[in-house]
């Protein structure tokens, strides 16, 4: 396995494998990995023959209040586990080799970021666009996988490498999940003991709607709400959503999409569920 810490190097890399008529499959990450992270390796694995992961915390996707600063970093422990996953290579950047100092050009999005995780984090996916981009520019995948728990991002995604012509194929892994239900997240390295039992909140919400489900987005979004309250959670959104446009439903089909946004002490988790 190569561990690779520029672009330069990561790209020259990149030409190799595919000098080589290798495909190349890539999982962007922000580190901190954890079993659902290495589900997307074994994705990427089924469709290239070459896996890059990147572990890049991407400062241009964090607000000023958000927690850059302090989202866990464990360098070691990712190399080891991309490692014993067979990972062919790790592409590990500093930020000062992702931006110059200067740096004056991004990509924005401009539909489907505006509701849902958007509206609490104004300008979250014009960084998330942006690295997404820069990291295709330099690893060159023919394939790339993302977890659906992060189902906004993804259909963004999906929507930039539409629209601007990036000829990677785009694949959205389902969400792992603890035996209790709650979705594996970098964050929940964040909660406390009392926290953690709180979390599980989000799952059991999502779960309700299959019990009966009416067809009414309104009573399944005051059903969300009230689980989660019950668990003293402090919600930011719980909506339901057409999975193409992501504007709010009220009559339920199949295929649409819940999706919340809950503060468990001050750690803010999300999870969704295809309905």
């Amino acid at each position: 396995m190569e561990i690779v810490h520029t672009p330069h190097a990561m790209t020259a890399w990149a030409q190799e494998q595919r000098h080589s008529g290798r495909r190349i499959g890539l999982v962007p990450t922000m580190g901190y990995l954890h079993a659902g992270h290495l589900s997307l390796v074994d994705e990427a694995k089924k469709n290239a023959d070459a896996v890059a992961v990147s572990i890049f915390v991407n400062p241009t996707q964090f607000g000023p209040n958000e927690d850059f600063a302090s989202y866990p970093r464990n360098a070691a422990c990712d190399v080891a586990l991309c490692r014993e996953a067979d990972v062919a290579a790790v592409f590990l950047p500093a930020p000062e080799t992702m931006y110059a100092p200067d740096a004056s050009v991004f990509v924005d999005e401009d539909v489907l970021c505006h509701g849902l995780c958007g509206a609490s984090r104004p300008g979250h996916f014009k960084g998330v666009c942006t690295v997404v981009a820069k990291l295709f520019n330099i690893v060159l995948p023919d394939v790339a996988v993302f977890g659906q728990k992060d189902f906004q991002q993804a259909a963004i995604i999906r929507r930039m490498v539409r629209d601007l012509n990036f000829p990677v194929s785009i694949i959205i892994a389902p969400t792992l999940r603890e035996p209790d239900g709650l979705a594996m997240s970098s964050r929940n390295a964040y909660l406390s003991t009392e926290e953690r039992r709180q979390a599980v909140g989000l799952s059991r919400a999502l779960d309700a709607l299959m019990e009966g489900m009416p067809p009414s987005g309104t009573v399944l979004r005051h059903r969300m709400r009230d689980i989660l309250e019950q668990h003293g959670l402090r919600v930011d959104y719980a909506e339901i959503v057409d999975a193409e446009t992501l504007t709010p439903v009220e009559k339920i089909s199949k295929g649409n999409v819940a999706l919340i946004a809950a503060y468990c002490g001050t750690t803010r988790l999300i999870d969704n569920r295809v309905l």
